[in-house]
């Protein structure tokens, strides 16, 4: 931001998260510059004869900057009510409780009648204000934390109408917020381009990623090697020499330990054990790693060793990933099927089979996702899986390794640079509406 110059001069605006503004702005409250109103409560029933069903928006329905229309629900209202909490065009909408102070301007889509619920407050400007200058402030309130103190988050958040009320706002002349705001527009939807652009490159990678995954543990490393029909559905055609049989052929597989938040004998001990929600897709996470009470046998019978394969039997079905002592001694749960190889089959290579797996969807057939779903032990002893010499195995998973690592540092070198372009849109919208910077040369 360093080509925007500043105002001539400032002033003390008396407000600490707005700091110094332009000497000819003014600091007024919302009360003074805009008519906000809360909702109407969720009525589920009629009350009388003249009660109709209508549409409303509520906190979930209201993001930043966009509104979700296709998740609206409806209520019943008498005319009045209707009349009271119609929405109109350009309406403002600031959520009251949930994610307090996500805001998005109203822009109507469908021809019916909309209301708002009690979740949200409802903003029209006055006097030639503008909606969109109130949504800028919300989101540098919430931006900068201020919103934590207003609303005093050591409680049940609740942006109350009196807090809204009394927000203290920076306003410049109206011309002058319109010149910023178009000036942000432009600028917002330039830095929103490139954030599209690089996260549809990330979904292409991680495409480009499954796609590497599933040719190397189904076909193989050689382009030249002899194939046959694997009788498999998912499979297709593998190469001649591999053995396709059940998983249970090959490796051993153990259910963890069902929470147990109190000793049973003496001899327990309270030990920290791994969960479903601590295999995440980039490995094993274990910054939120809980402890219960394990007895000798069981601490002999669960303990994980470097290289066992975990493998989600609740929740997010078949998610996996390989244990390398993050930690120096843990346990698992039973929302967890521990994986161990025989002879010599490589833990690391079924892992990126089960990935493959997952990513058919075969898991979700297996698991039969109508019902709740969960990967037994007895289900994944069934899979059919393909079994290439252990030394193939090995240079296979060694090969994924390497590849998937390049492009998962990409993946996370362009994460990173949607972040630096968020807080740089972020610290843009701050800038011009508080002053720091004069947007309108921009335009």
């Amino acid at each position: 931001m360093s080509h925007y110059k500043p105002y001539p001069s400032y002033k003390d605006s008396g407000v600490e998260w707005i700091g110094e503004v332009p000497e000819h702005w003014d600091i007024r409250s919302v009360k003074h510059l805009y008519d906000a109103r809360l909702g109407k409560m969720v009525q589920p029933q009629p009350k009388s004869d003249e009660d109709v069903l209508v549409p409303y928006h509520r906190a979930q329905t209201v993001q930043w900057e966009s509104i979700r229309y296709d998740q609206v629900e409806s209520m019943w209202a008498n005319p009045a009510e209707i009349e009271a909490y119609s929405l109109n065009e350009g309406d403002l909408l600031i959520c009251e409780g949930g994610d307090v102070c996500r805001s998005s301007i109203f822009n109507r889509n469908e021809h019916e009648t909309v209301i708002f619920q009690n979740s949200v407050h409802r903003v029209r400007p006055l006097n030639g204000n503008h909606s969109e200058w109130l949504l800028r402030l919300m989101q540098i309130v919430r931006s900068t934390g201020w919103i934590d103190v207003l609303c005093n988050k050591n409680t049940i958040v609740h942006f109350t109408s009196d807090k809204l009320a009394s927000l203290e706002c920076p306003h410049p002349p109206q011309d002058e917020q319109a010149q910023i705001l178009t000036a942000l527009r432009k600028e917002t939807a330039r830095i929103d381009a490139l954030i599209a652009k690089k996260t549809r490159f990330i979904e292409l990678l991680k495409e480009k990623r499954s796609a590497l995954i599933t040719h190397a543990v189904t076909k193989g490393l050689d382009p030249n090697v002899e194939m046959k029909d694997s009788g498999v559905e998912w499979l297709g055609e593998v190469p001649a020499h591999w053995e396709i049989t059940k998983l249970k052929r090959g490796y051993t597989i153990k259910l963890g330990k069902m929470l147990q938040p109190s000793p049973k004998f003496e001899d327990d001990l309270l030990l920290p054990y791994m969960r479903a929600s601590n295999i995440q897709p980039t490995g094993i996470e274990v910054t939120d790693i809980n402890e219960m009470w394990f007895s000798q046998n069981e601490i002999k019978d669960l303990r994980l060793m470097s290289g066992d394969l975990l493998v989600s039997e609740g929740g997010d079905v078949g998610r996996c990933a390989i244990w390398t002592n993050e930690l120096p001694e843990i346990y698992f749960q039973n929302s967890i099927n521990r994986i161990r190889s025989c002879e010599q089959n490589s833990n690391f290579y079924l892992g990126y089979l089960l990935q493959s797996i997952k990513q058919s969807g075969a898991i979700d057939v297996i698991c039969n996702k109508l019902s709740i779903a969960h990967l037994t032990a007895e289900k994944l002893n069934e899979i059919e899986i393909l079994f290439p010499v252990p030394e193939e195995q090995s240079a296979i998973a060694t090969f994924l390794d390497r590849e998937t690592g390049r492009i998962d540092a990409l993946v996370e070198k362009t994460r990173k640079s949607i972040d630096l372009l968020k807080e740089r849109r972020s610290a843009l919208i701050s800038a011009a509406v508080t002053g720091k910077i004069d947007v309108r040369d921009a335009l």
